[in-house]
């Protein structure tokens, strides 16, 4: 099995010592210095007590710098820090209080395939916040996580029921030429083929 690289940012020695004891003993992963060699490390593993400006700085740095994808081992964070982390780049969040070797090294391999981790009750405060999100703030400014604005939603529920570009127009009140506009938009923003793409792209969105 091919190891693992993993470089390691503390904000304090012994947290730097304490992780990198805890990894050296596991044949799923290599720890190597941070800026050693040319390439970078699969995983950079961010340990620190609360995410404030000056980690955040340090993980905008290593998204900047790096090909690495990284995992922040933290004391404390909420909904909002961890929205402020993913900006930053981060992959996988693990408690201090949750961080042995043996959960360290799973987050680490599930990161490294491309996915992501969160701690279970954490991952259900975001959700409501993403909710909370989209009511307030998104929904009365016309705007969607999904990238799509209220009209397009319109549209594209419209052209799933079949309707042609002149029955859109009379039942939304534009112009048929609004409705063509609206359509090339949305595919050529989100990167969609035809019609068809752009209503199952909703249909997976949940739109319709």
């Amino acid at each position: 099995m091919e190891r693992i690289t993993v470089a390691l940012r503390a904000q304090d020695p012994i947290s730097q010592a304490g992780v990198a004891s805890q990894l050296r003993t596991r044949p799923e992963v290599s720890v190597t210095e941070w800026g050693e060699g040319d390439d970078s490390p699969q995983i950079v593993i961010v340990v620190v007590d609360t995410v404030d400006e000056a980690v955040l700085t340090m993980l905008r740095h290593i998204q900047r710098t790096s090909a690495s994808r990284t995992v922040l081992v933290t004391t404390d964070i909420d909904e909002q820090k961890l929205v402020s982390a993913a900006e930053c780049g981060v992959a996988g969040v693990v408690r201090r209080s949750e961080s042995t070797p043996e959960h360290l090294v799973q987050v680490i391999g599930t990161v490294a395939r491309g996915e992501g981790h969160l701690p279970s009750d954490l991952l259900g405060r975001l959700l409501e916040e993403v909710g909370r999100l989209q009511g307030q703030v998104l929904g009365p400014r016309g705007l969607h996580f999904t990238g799509l604005a209220a009209r397009e939603v319109d549209v594209l529920r419209l052209v799933a029921e079949g309707y042609d570009t002149a029955d859109i127009a009379t039942k939304l009140a534009y112009s048929e030429r609004t409705i063509k506009n609206v359509l090339h938009s949305v595919m050529t923003r989100l990167q969609l083929r035809n019609r068809s793409h752009a209503v199952a792209y909703a249909m997976r969105q949940g739109l319709i």
